[in-house]
């Protein structure tokens, strides 16, 4: 079969508007929730990477009525310990700032015993200079509490460990579900074209032509609906991105998305319209071969 009659042929198999239109806004669908759920796979993992770097070598030691002397022996001692990069005792005004939403103006009264906060930016292996750090200061001031960020904050990468695993797990889900309806919306082009395809077999058609057509059906509508919905999924991403940055609370701030991260999603359109055009040229030959 030439060319010419094959490209004739092509536009009426799986060429119903009104099934094309069904399966472009399917596809259009489809691609929204994946690049959004593929977007908050991307965002998590790089807030995780965020506190990794930022927090996970943070401690905290809060000295209650302390004198300034006591502060700045804990302060030197701390500093000498190998492996801490930066030891900052936070100001008192600082202190009563951060305190103010919950306090109002009792946080300025300079009577309110307000505890002595030493940051400490740990480098290494935080777990030994975290003990050196822990010895360190119980030897000065015994009653002091020193948290670690690490150890708080593990609950909380656990669980945004655990949204990033399940967004990557519901963009294969639609992509199974994409290549189904692939499969679905090849074979029921098949039997609504069955006596076209019978005429094009008379003319010289093989089952690899045949299967081309449908392949080039399908990777169109694919193509057309996901770059559809990909555009809507890329508005709302913004909008909501937007709305994050705008919390400027530490633990959100990391959730963001690279230049690297908005190509990967601008891919999926074309990663699912191979993956639609695969599944449908190997449905269409193991149907043609079986039946034909």
């Amino acid at each position: 079969m030439s060319d010419a009659t094959a490209s004739r042929a092509g536009r009426r198999l799986l060429d119903n508007g009104r099934q094309t239109r069904a399966m472009r806004w399917v596809m259009a669908v489809m691609l929204f929730l994946t690049v959004l759920a593929g977007a908050l796979g991307l965002g998590t993992w790089s807030a995780v990477a965020g506190l990794d770097s930022q927090l996970a070598g943070r401690m905290t030691v809060q000295l209650l009525g302390a004198t300034d002397p006591a502060v700045r022996a804990v302060v030197d001692a701390v500093q000498q310990v190998p492996g801490v990069r930066a030891v900052r005792a936070v100001p008192r005004a600082e202190m009563a700032a951060l305190l103010q939403p919950w306090l109002g103006d009792a946080g300025l009264d300079a009577d309110l015993p307000i505890p002595v906060v030493i940051d400490i930016d740990v480098a290494g292996d935080t777990g030994s200079v975290g003990d050196a750090v822990t010895a360190r200061v119980g030897a000065l001031a015994p009653d002091a509490r020193i948290d670690r960020a690490a150890r708080w904050l593990g609950p909380v990468r656990s669980f945004i460990v655990s949204l990033a695993w399940l967004a990557g797990a519901l963009v294969v889900l639609m992509a199974t579900a994409t290549a189904s309806i692939a499969l679905l919306t090849a074979r029921s082009g098949l039997d609504t074209h069955r006596d076209t395809i019978n005429v094009l077999h008379m003319l010289g058609s093989t089952d690899v032509q045949v299967s081309r057509l449908f392949q080039r059906r399908i990777a169109l509508d694919t193509l057309v609906g996901g770059a559809v919905g990909t555009v809507a999924a890329a508005g709302a991403i913004a909008l909501i991105s937007a709305r994050v940055q705008a919390l400027d609370a530490v633990l959100v701030s990391g959730v963001a998305l690279g230049p690297v991260d908005w190509l990967l999603l601008a891919a999926l359109p074309l990663l699912f319209t191979g993956l639609a055009m695969l599944f449908a040229r190997v449905a269409i030959l193991a149907a043609l071969r079986r039946t034909l």
